[in-house]
């Protein structure tokens, strides 16, 4: 995907406290003020579709992005219970490969 078409956001922002930049919310925004019409979302640091993935991108980013001027919002399902997904978590439990490592622990 060419660098131009695509952005990174991050969720998660708890409070006050300061969190990585940009927020989503706030990047769904910029987007379709930019002029973007059409948005292909996808959550990749979940492996199941939770809360945060449904609720709060799927809903309310959907709506945040809808009404600053988006037209289309497309949330790709996490891998979920994919057989391909299980198949290698099943192998990962059940064939460990070992790990090296430098540390004595």
């Amino acid at each position: 995907i060419p660098e131009e078409k695509y952005s990174l956001a991050f969720q998660s922002r708890l409070g006050m406290d300061e969190w990585l930049q940009p927020a989503t919310d706030q990047e769904l925004v910029r987007l379709a003020g930019s002029g973007v019409k059409k948005l292909l979302v996808m959550c990749p640091a979940f492996v199941s579709d939770c809360l945060e993935t449904l609720e709060e991108i799927g809903l309310r980013g959907r709506e945040t992005f809808l009404e600053a001027g988006g037209e289309s919002f497309h949330l790709i399902p996490c891998l979920n219970d994919h057989p391909a997904w299980i198949e290698t978590i099943h192998r990962f439990c059940t064939q460990p490969e070992p790990v090296e490592s430098d540390s004595p622990v």
